[in-house]
Formats: structure tokens, sequence, C-alpha cells
């Protein structure tokens, strides 16, 4: 079953079960200003407000565009009343459209639902470049310096979370819920699992150790 991940700036994210419609699977998700905070499958819709607590929605809409995990998201600006400049300004910020809020799930799956149908095949990032690593999600493949980097599926997508947030302190519970390891619930010491079995795999494909233990709060990728 095929995954599109509706995100929303919206805490009604919070509160909404997964939606399963003609081999899809919907999943709903709360946006922060600092962008995705887990792995991100399939296509990606956004649904950002106009105003938002800790910057503006035009903004917010900027930095989708600017990141490459959801610079092909498709956009839209829910706004607080029909103002055609509103309308002008979310569009010249790199919204697809817009709708008028406030937002309820009947109204964003609609919206979703009725685009989606029309909406050329769409296919998400499939590979990151950084530094000497190089992940392809096609093939769900990690290369250091060309060298094959032999991980299990957990330890990849480990991999795959920290490449998209390097240089950035995670403690346990952020990787556990970056990985949508939630539900049922992790013991946090399970990551310390998955670190040390990531650890040797790089130091085999010759990458070292980027992968530093910051004591007390959890660990950093550190990418050049």
């Amino acid at each position: 079953m095929g995954v599109i991940t509706i995100f929303l700036t919206d805490g009604l994210a919070d509160t909404l079960d997964d939606f399963e419609h003609d081999g899809m699977r919907f999943v709903f998700t709360r946006l922060h200003a600092d962008g995705p905070r887990q792995l991100v499958e399939g296509p990606i819709w956004a649904f950002v407000d106009w105003v938002l607590d800790d910057l503006a929605g035009l903004e917010m809409c900027r930095r989708l565009r600017a990141d490459p995990r959801t610079g092909e998201a498709h956009v839209t600006m829910v706004l607080e009343s029909d103002d055609a400049e509103d309308r002008r300004r979310a569009l010249r910020a790199g919204a697809d459209d817009y709708m008028i809020g406030p937002l309820d799930r009947r109204s964003v799956l609609d919206r979703v639902l009725a685009l989606q149908s029309h909406r050329p095949g769409h296919r998400s990032t499939q590979r990151i470049e950084l530094g000497d690593l190089s992940i392809d999600l096609t093939a769900l493949q990690a290369r250091w310096a060309g060298q094959a980097i032999r991980l299990r599926p957990n330890e990849f997508r480990l991999l795959r979370f920290f490449a998209e947030n390097p240089n950035r302190v995670h403690s346990r519970a952020d990787l556990i819920g970056g990985l949508g390891k939630l539900d049922p619930p992790i013991d946090e010491r399970t990551v310390d699992v998955w670190i040390g079995r990531l650890r040797r795999a790089l130091k085999a494909a010759g990458a070292g150790d980027p992968l530093r233990t910051v004591r007390s709060l959890g660990y950093v990728f550190d990418a050049p």
C-alpha cells in the first residue's frame, strides 16, 4: 500500500487518524517551523496556516520550498479570509493553491483526493547526498565514497534520518519518533543498539565514526 503524508501546521494534525482509500494510506502529521521531524514516506501535501505562533505562514512556505525533503510538496496556504492580496502573496511565496480555514479532516481529505486524481505521477527525492555519503532511496542502498554500507532496515532508516538532520543533537526519543517507532512503545535503550550497529557498518565501509555521542543528551551525525 502506498503512503501519502499530509502535513498540517495546525494542532489538528495530532488528533487525526490515518485514512485508507484506493490502495493508498493517508498519514496526518504535525509540521513544525523547523520542518519534518520524522522520515517522510511517499508524496507530501502540506497545509500551512496564514498565521503561525512562531513565524509567518509565508515564511513557512518558503522554507518548505528550500528544503530538499519538501521542495516538491503540494503546498496549500490556509487563509483566514478570502482576500485577493493574501492569495497573490501566498502563490508568490511558493504555494500551489489556497483554501479558507478553519480546517477539518473532511475538508483536508476532500482537497487532497480531488487534486491527487489529477496530479501527474510524483516521486519524492530519491537520493540524498551529504559529503561522501550517498543514499539511494529507490534501491535502499547507502554508500560511503562509493563503498556500499551493509545495513539492516532499521539502521538504513536511522542513517537516512541522520543524513536529513545532520549536525543536530537528537535524543533517543527524537530518534524513535523520527523513525516512526512510537506505537507500540520502544525502550529508549534500543536506540543504543541501533547506533552500535550503524557505527560498525559505517566503519566497515571506511567512513570512520561520524556519529558523536553527546553525554546525557543523545547523538549527532557530524557532516562536513
